[in-house]
């Protein structure tokens, strides 16, 4: 019976998923939903109670992948220092490589498809959330060495991860192919470490 369950599920997240890429939030029909995994309207409200719970389920994959990647750049215990590898540069444009190659339908879902649902303010709760985190990781590496500038305003702050989302906003609108998005982001990475290692003095 749970497997049973758990396929339905599945089945409902991926009408879901082609739903809502086709029409966004607000015109994406449960009903549609419900006729394309073959299941009565009633029964899709018994998985999931509402169309925006629905909706925050299908993007929790890239909700949480910018997250974990915000976590591994500036969690408690990232050292500042490891910015200035050569590791980091690889390890770096690799991970925004996964993040866009396998989450380019999702994303758009998310920065250009999510008016009316609890996730369209989702850019700017993040930024607002990072900010406040990246001060948080400014001090803990100044207790590690206290020779680092960490005198940057918020506002600085707050424009890096705008940067982010900008430049991957541009690269879905403008339709970069894969084979020219390494070089570019490659490139984003490098104008990153440069900026900041000048910026914190390391």
């Amino acid at each position: 019976m749970q497997t049973l369950k758990d396929d339905i599920r599945k089945k409902i997240l991926a009408s879901a998923r082609q739903e809502f890429a086709k029409r966004g939030f607000t015109q994406a029909s449960m009903r549609n939903i419900a006729a394309q995994a073959g299941v009565g309207v009633g029964n899709l409200y018994n998985y999931f109670p509402s169309k925006d719970n629905l909706f925050c389920t299908v993007l929790s994959p890239i909700v949480s992948s910018f997250y974990a990647m915000f976590n591994r750049h500036h969690g408690e215990y990232v050292d500042a220092l490891d910015m200035i590898s050569e590791n980091y540069l690889v390890n770096a444009v690799t991970e925004y490589m996964n993040l866009i190659k396998g989450n380019r339908t999702l994303m758009k879902m998310l920065f250009f498809q999510s008016q009316g649902s609890s996730l369209e303010h989702f850019k700017m709760e993040f930024t607002n959330k990072t900010t406040e985190l990246v001060k948080i990781w400014f001090e803990n590496n100044k207790a590690r060495h206290p020779q680092m500038n960490i005198d940057v305003s918020d506002f600085m702050i707050h424009l890096h991860t705008v940067c982010m989302f900008t430049m991957l906003e541009e690269m879905l609108m403008h339709k970069i192919p894969e084979c020219q998005i390494h070089k570019i982001v490659e490139e984003y990475i490098k104008i990153e470490i440069n900026g900041w290692r000048h910026i914190m003095e390391i």
